[in-house]
C-alpha cells in the first residue's frame, strides 16, 4: 500500500474519532436544562425535511385532496400514533400512495 494512503485513511480515522471523543466530552458537562432541549432536535430535523415534501410536491403548496402525498403522510401520522408500530406505518401508507396513484384520484 502506498504511505499516502496510508496516510489519509490514518488522518481521517483520527479527526473522526476526535470529534466524536469530544462530543462525548461535552457531554458528561452539559447541564440538564440544554440536555432537556436538545432532545427535541431530532423531531424538528425529520419535521424540516418532511414537511416540504408533503405540503408542496409540485413546488406550490397544495392543501387539496388531490395531494397524494399530504393524504399517504396524514394516515402514516394516524397509524403511527395508534400502533406505534413502524411496519405496520409503512405499509398503510405505501398501500395508500400506490392505491392513490393507481387510480388517479
Amino acid at each position: 500500500m502506498r504511505s499516502d494512503i496510508f496516510l489519509i485513511i490514518a488522518g481521517m480515522a483520527g479527526v473522526t474519532f476526535l470529534t466524536r471523543f469530544g462530543a462525548l466530552g461535552l457531554y458528561r458537562f452539559m447541564p440538564p436544562w440544554l440536555e432537556k432541549w436538545l432532545k427535541y432536535v431530532p423531531t424538528a430535523v425529520l419535521t424540516i425535511l418532511i414537511a416540504p415534501a408533503l405540503l408542496m410536491p409540485a413546488g406550490r403548496i397544495d392543501l387539496s385532496l388531490h395531494n397524494d402525498y399530504l393524504l399517504a403522510g396524514l394516515v402514516a401520522g394516524l397509524v403511527a400514533y395508534k400502533t406505534s408500530n413502524v411496519t405496520a406505518t409503512l405499509g398503510l401508507s405505501m398501500a395508500v400512495m400506490f392505491s392513490l396513484r393507481w387510480w388517479h384520484i
